[in-house]
């Protein structure tokens, strides 16, 4: 053979081993890469996080309805009178006390108890400047004692609860600043206002008037340290009398004895 053609010979057959030499290095790097990547089963169903699930939205909640509600005409004060029998010091006995007093200092804002419409405002000898309003039900409220009138209280003023009546006073028959609250039913009963401050009644069959017509029969003797001027004379006046019947009765009873020095003598009677 020719020289020529064993050197083609020889090229090709030294280029067939770096062919087969370099595609099974080749292969093998193929082989390692793909064994370094993560399975597809991995890449399909990755890991997730656990979420809470959301709340379902909830619709809003309808309030009850209400036919009237009673708030305290006198936040922040208590009632120190109740309602009920009671006899004050220049009373010869009990008499109903037809709703509850609530001390305070003069000029203390009073509110309405409840929505309603005022009816009356004037001055009278026992309630001094008063308040009345109506409510739901034929109710009325009335404050009394009071020192002055909100300028937008007149008759047909519509309130809401909470509006202001005017402020704590010690007009007509008083014995020191405080508000006088009643509650009177559409036959202008007075009612226990206990029953109904700070409730909300849906119905009218909800109302306690039944319970609230009725007084204990206890009658509370009240002490008060101011007596209006117009009972003072009428205690002193009682005063005297009581004084006077007492000597009338002693009088009475009394018995003339002679005594040893034969002067007569006064002596009581059993």
């Amino acid at each position: 053979m020719a020289e020529p053609s064993l050197a083609r010979e020889s090229r090709a057959r030294h280029w067939l081993v770096d062919a087969a030499v370099g595609g099974g290095l080749a292969l093998g790097l193929i082989t390692a890469a793909h064994a370094a990547l993560p399975k597809t089963s991995q890449i399909a169903n990755p890991p997730r996080a656990r979420l809470a699930a959301a709340p379902a939205p909830q619709a809003p909640v309808a309030p009850p309805p209400v036919l009237i509600a009673f708030q305290s005409p006198l936040p922040g004060y208590e009632v120190d009178s109740p309602f009920g029998l009671r006899q004050l010091p220049w009373e010869e006995h009990g008499r109903l006390h037809a709703g509850v007093d609530i001390a305070a200092p003069t000029g203390q804002p009073i509110l309405a108890a409840a929505d309603g419409v005022v009816v009356r405002t004037g001055q009278d000898p026992g309630y001094g400047r008063f308040v009345e309003l109506k409510h739901a039900e034929g109710l009325t409220t009335l404050y009394g004692h009071l020192a002055a009138f909100d300028p937008l209280v007149a008759p047909g003023a519509a309130l809401k609860a909470g509006s202001a009546v005017g402020r704590t006073g010690s007009t007509g028959t008083s014995t020191g600043a405080h508000l006088h609250f009643e509650i009177h039913d559409a036959k202008d009963r007075p009612l226990n206002p206990e029953l109904f401050l700070g409730r909300s009644f849906a119905t009218a069959e909800d109302l306690p008037l039944k319970a609230a017509l009725r007084a204990p029969r206890r009658v509370r003797v009240a002490y008060v340290s101011n007596i209006p001027k117009s009972k003072r004379a009428l205690m002193a006046a009682r005063e005297e009398a009581d004084v006077a019947a007492s000597a009338a009765d002693s009088a009475m009873n009394a018995t003339v004895t002679i005594g040893a020095d034969g002067r007569p003598r006064a002596t009581l009677g059993l």
